[in-house]
C-alpha cells in the first residue's frame, strides 16, 4: 500500500450508506488498490501525506519533476460529473484536470497550494468567488443534470416534512413555479463554491475545486457564500444586511442580475430548510430558516 488512510477520515467515511454506489466501508477497502493502480497507470510517485475531504482522498504526487494531486473520490451522484466539468473548464477558473478515470473515481489534477479563502476578508472573498463564477458559467455539456429534474424530488418532499415551516414551503414552491417556467439557462454550475473550495494556485491566482455540477442559471451558485462563515454575519438586522451584502458582492463580480441572485438564493435556501429537516440537523435548520427570512423581500 502506497499511502496510509487517515484514521479519523476513514472512520467517518466508513459510516456512509450507499448512494448510487458502494457504501463508504466497501469503498474504503478498494482505495489502496485504486491509488496503487493510478500510480502505475500514470507513472507517479507519492510526494507527501494525503489530505482529505468529505468524500475524497487527495495524495500529493510527482512525475518527471512536475507536481500533481491524485484524487480518489467515493462514488455518489454529486461527484458523477466532476471530471467532465473540470475538463470543460480546462483550467480556466478551476483546478486543471490532467487525466481521469471516472469509472474508478480517479482524477489527476494540478497541484494547488493549501491556502483557501477562509481567512480572507469576507467581502474580498465574495468578490473572488464571483470573479471565478463569471468564467465558470459556460454552456453545460449534455450529460450534466439539469436543474429542473434535479430540484423536482426536493420540492415534492417539502410539503410532506412537518418540520418545514409552512410559509417556507409555500414561498419555495411558488418561487419554483415562477423560476422554472419557460426557458431556464443551462450553464455549467459549480453549486458548492464556498470559501474552502477555492485554493491558491502557484501563479498567485485562485482556482475552484470540488464541483458538484448542475446545468442551470448562474444565480443558483451564490448561496454557499452565506451558508459558510455564518458566525461572522452577526444576528438580527446585521445578519440580514450581511447575507444580502455577500450575495450582492458576488453577483456584481459575476455579472448576475441582482433580483435573480436574491430569488434563486431564496429558492435554494428553502430547499436547504427541507434538507436540514430530513437529516435532523437543528443547527443547520435554524441557519437555513434565518437565510430565507434575510433573503425574502
Amino acid at each position: 500500500m502506497s499511502v496510509e488512510l487517515p484514521p479519523d477520515w476513514a472512520a467517518r467515511v466508513s459510516r456512509y450508506p450507499a448512494d448510487g454506489g458502494p457504501t463508504g466501508a466497501d469503498w474504503l477497502r478498494t482505495v489502496p488498490r485504486l491509488v496503487d493502480e493510478a500510480l502505475a497507470r500514470w507513472g507517479l510517485l507519492v510526494d507527501g501525506s494525503p489530505r482529505t475531504g468529505w468524500t475524497a482522498l487527495v495524495v500529493p504526487v510527482r512525475r518527471a519533476g512536475q507536481h500533481f494531486a491524485l484524487k480518489v473520490v467515493w462514488p455518489h451522484p454529486e461527484a458523477a460529473h466532476e471530471a467532465l466539468a473540470l475538463r470543460t473548464w480546462d483550467g480556466r477558473g478551476a483546478v486543471r484536470l490532467v487525466a481521469a478515470l471516472p469509472s474508478d473515481g480517479l482524477l489527476l489534477l494540478e497541484r494547488l497550494e493549501a491556502e483557501d479563502l477562509t481567512e480572507v476578508w469576507a467581502d474580498e472573498a465574495c468578490e473572488v468567488v464571483g470573479g471565478l463564477l463569471a468564467g465558470l458559467h459556460v454552456p453545460a455539456p449534455p450529460p450534466v443534470p439539469r436543474i429542473g429534474p434535479y430540484l423536482e424530488p426536493h420540492l415534492e418532499r417539502m410539503p410532506q416534512r412537518a418540520g418545514v415551516p409552512r410559509r417556507v414551503t409555500t414561498r419555495t414552491l411558488g418561487l419554483a413555479r415562477e423560476l422554472l417556467s419557460g426557458d431556464v439557462p443551462e450553464l455549467l454550475l459549480h453549486t458548492d463554491l464556498h470559501y474552502e473550495n477555492v485554493l491558491r494556485a502557484p501563479d498567485g491566482g485562485w482556482r475552484a475545486i470540488d464541483p458538484k455540477p448542475l446545468a442551470g442559471p448562474p444565480a443558483f451558485d451564490l448561496l454557499p457564500l452565506v451558508t459558510n462563515r455564518v458566525d461572522e454575519m452577526g444576528t438580527g438586522a446585521s445578519f440580514r444586511w450581511s447575507v444580502r451584502h455577500r450575495i450582492t458582492l458576488a453577483a456584481e463580480a459575476a455579472g448576475i442580475d441582482l433580483d435573480e441572485a436574491m430569488a434563486w438564493s431564496l429558492l435554494r435556501a428553502g430547499i436547504e430548510v427541507s434538507w436540514a429537516v430530513g437529516l435532523d440537523e437543528p443547527g443547520q435548520l435554524t441557519t437555513a430558516v434565518a437565510l430565507t427570512k434575510a433573503l425574502d423581500g
